[in-house]
């Protein structure tokens, strides 16, 4: 699965802005990029292991805050940081 990458998080993938990453739901899709990638998990999901506030996640360009839903091979992931201040 084809995962797009942040740019405040890119440190964390060698300034790569896709990767791939194995898993059924977006859990382990993100749990699978914590291995690759030590340390995006936690940038990601909070320590009640919920979506960040000013994180959104999309599949194949559909929104979603449920860490269960399902992923397909050929579905597309996209993380995205909200943009704050003023």
């Amino acid at each position: 699965m084809r995962v797009r990458i942040p740019t405040p998080l890119r440190s964390y993938t060698g300034q790569r802005s896709v990767v791939d990453a194995e898993g059924s739901t977006v859990a382990e899709v993100l749990a699978d990029l914590d291995r690759r990638f030590p340390g995006l998990r936690f940038r990601v999901v909070d320590e009640q292991a919920r979506l960040r506030q000013h994180v959104n996640v999309f599949v194949n360009q559909e929104r979603t805050r449920d860490l269960t839903t399902r992923l397909g091979p050929d579905d597309e992931l996209t993380i995205m940081q909200a943009l704050s201040g003023g």
